[in-house]
């Protein structure tokens, strides 16, 4: 009896061959959304800076008349420029993500990226959208004006079309991808560190 009262079952826990599979899973888990992460960031730039790059020829090759051509061009190149250079914050954050860290450090890294996360996909792509769809619209005018009231109306409902469906169909399922993948990983992380404490 006296030497079931001195066994340390916290210490036989943490002892458990089961425990180590399970972290190292967790562990391959969060490479992968490392990978992810870094690899939707930097397409995210090309294809950003890319589009920014084509604008900017276009304004220079064709020449717009219409200042509501050029100050759409702006905003349109505003919105791109900002939403990656906030975006690009993230970086440190993914690259911050290694092996040496304890099971605290992986979880407060976890939390900050999720803040950093929903802040991009709320006010900062809120601001994108606005801008670039005011953008949009200033840019078009002037070859609106050169068509009849039909192309016009197909141009702008087209272009409108689109940004709405991208706002409210693709975005939200992009943000409910996102959400998951590190509320899955910071509630596996938070399972384990309860695991470590009991």
């Amino acid at each position: 009896m006296n030497n079931d009262s001195n066994i340390d079952f916290k210490d036989l826990w943490k002892k458990q061959s089961i425990s180590q599979p399970d972290m190292s899973d967790l562990l391959t888990r969060l490479n992968k959304f490392k990978k992810t992460a870094l690899r939707c960031l930097w397409m995210t730039n090309i294809m950003l800076l890319a589009t920014c790059a084509i604008i900017i020829f276009i304004w220079i090759f064709f020449q717009p008349q219409f200042i509501s051509t050029k100050i759409g061009i702006v905003f349109t190149i505003l919105a791109m420029v900002v939403y990656v250079f906030v975006y690009n914050k993230l970086l440190s954050d993914y690259k911050n993500i290694d092996s040496t860290q304890t099971n605290q450090e992986y979880l407060q890294k976890l939390i900050s990226i999720k803040k950093k996360q929903q802040f991009l996909q709320t006010k900062m792509m809120s601001f994108y959208f606005i801008v670039l769809t005011l953008g949009l619209c200033l840019y078009l005018y002037e070859y609106a004006s050169k068509m009849n009231f039909i192309g016009a109306s197909l141009m702008y409902g087209f272009t409108l079309f689109w940004m709405l469906f991208n706002w409210f169909y693709l975005r939200p399922k992009q943000v409910k991808k996102q959400r998951n993948k590190i509320d899955n990983l910071i509630e596996k992380f938070e399972e384990v560190s309860d695991q470590l404490d009991a």
